[in-house]
């Protein structure tokens, strides 16, 4: 009966420190070039690890989700922004789907 408040207090205490620590221990500015490029691009390779899998494995082929994500990158690349990319994703995929 008290494990999951035991869980659900252990889980706010992890997220507290993880949020509070780095506030309350780093005061001046990080000089170090590998930490701060290091912690700026945390939130980009976060994102790309959660959406990947997600690109492989939410169509009924992966060949038509890798397919559809080349794509999409190399749209982006040209300039093109996230609702057009999103756009030629989902036709590339509907339609190698629908013809493989």
């Amino acid at each position: 009966m008290y494990s999951k408040y035991i869980y659900i207090f252990i889980m706010i205490a992890v997220i507290g420190l993880i949020r509070i620590l780095p506030v309350t221990l780093i005061r001046k500015k990080i000089e170090n070039r590998f930490i701060r490029s290091f912690l700026y691009y945390v939130p980009y390779v976060t994102l790309a690890v959660m959406t990947f899998p997600a690109i492989m494995e939410a169509t009924n082929s992966p060949i038509a989700g890798a397919v559809a994500l080349v794509l999409g990158i190399i749209a982006a690349w040209f300039g093109l922004g996230l609702f057009p990319v999103s756009i030629i994703c989902c036709v590339v995929v509907f339609l190698l789907e629908f013809f493989i």
